[in-house]
């Protein structure tokens, strides 16, 4: 999983918000007409990818346009019905942290459905996780995806619209758990699949159970 490059104003590079490529950006200043003269407006800014021809549209610092918050895409093997909840999540973090935290509880709860849970109970869900072996880190962006994402359901300690930093976590972490328990899978399978076949048959009658 690469280092994500959130858009930043005036940065010079970043990942576009628009084609997800981590590319040069040209800033402009956007001009009008004031009593026979051309001026520059001093609070709008458009940026534009060097490497899709996409803009966006900043107004004191800030991307207005598109409206997307600078925080992670989905992992490029994020299961598709958790990942809907991702994307919702993502179009409204900057206007709503708290709502947001809530859409990536459900995703992750959906999630736990991907990964054999239930997915009723993420308490649960967890636990038996943990029984299965699950690696500690993984155990921890578990339940803090947990713990922040009801904190934004049944209001707690954590007061998510004061520390948006929190929910923007939440990105984060469900990517990693995605890149722990789906796609590094995925790839060794992928590897392990192009093993001659009579390699295979031996290691399956290696580890098959006594009859």
């Amino acid at each position: 999983m690469t280092k994500f490059y959130p858009p930043k104003f005036k940065e010079q590079q970043f990942h576009c918000v628009h084609c997800g490529v981590f590319s040069a950006q040209y800033w402009g200043g956007f001009q009008y007409r004031s009593q026979g003269s051309f001026l520059t407006h001093p609070k709008l800014d458009y940026c534009e990818c060097l490497h899709c021809s996409a803009w966006s549209i900043w107004y004191e610092g800030r991307m207005l346009v598109p409206a997307v918050a600078s925080v992670p895409p989905p992992h490029e093997d994020f299961p598709e019905a958790p990942k809907v909840d991702y994307d919702e999540a993502r179009d409204i973090v900057g206007r709503s942290p708290k709502a947001a935290a809530a859409l990536l509880r459900l995703s992750l709860q959906k999630l736990m459905r991907e990964l054999g849970e239930k997915g009723v109970n993420i308490n649960d869900d967890i636990k038996s996780l943990v029984a299965k072996g699950v690696p500690d880190f993984v155990q921890q962006a578990l339940d803090y995806c947990r713990v922040v994402g009801n904190n934004a359901v049944h209001p707690g300690e954590i007061v998510i619209d004061d520390t948006p930093e929190v929910a923007l976590a939440l990105f984060e972490m469900l990517n990693v758990i995605v890149e722990v328990r789906v796609a590094i899978p995925k790839r060794i399978r992928a590897q392990y699949d192009e093993l001659p076949e009579a390699a295979r048959k031996a290691i399956e009658k290696r580890d098959a159970k006594p009859a």
